[in-house]
């Protein structure tokens, strides 16, 4: 049996395999990121409790204004929401966390996410 592959068959296998090591502690949470056409989604989820602790997003109505004029598909976006993401997660006392990239290769917006994290404080 041969089965087709395409871009979505192939990201939800990847995202599978990663998610079979990568879990969520309360020490150490999981900071998932999840990429659509237009929007960037970012959460601290510690899967133990199944609940998120800190999250930021394109449609963050905070954002918005910085978002107006640099549009919410840019990698500039995904720096803003990982600054953003990274700041809410240490107020709550969060600094180590787990990247969970969704199954997304690690380019583009999803590494300006990151590397942005990572400057704001957080570590991974």
């Amino acid at each position: 049996m041969t089965m087709k592959t395409n871009r979505k068959t192939t990201t939800q296998h990847r995202h599978r395999r990663i998610r079979r090591k990568v879990f969520g502690t309360p020490e150490r949470p999981r900071l998932a990121v999840f990429r659509s056409h237009q929007h960037i989604y970012a959460q601290v989820i510690d899967d133990v409790a199944q609940h998120t602790l800190a999250s930021a997003s394109t449609l963050d109505t905070e954002l918005r204004e910085e978002l107006r004029e640099i549009g919410t598909a840019t990698q500039e976006a995904a720096t803003l929401i990982g600054r953003s993401v990274a700041e809410r997660a240490l107020q709550v006392g969060i600094s180590q966390v787990v990247f969970d990239r969704g199954g997304k290769l690690y380019h583009g917006r999803i590494r300006a996410l990151a590397e942005a994290a990572r400057e704001a404080g957080l570590q991974f």
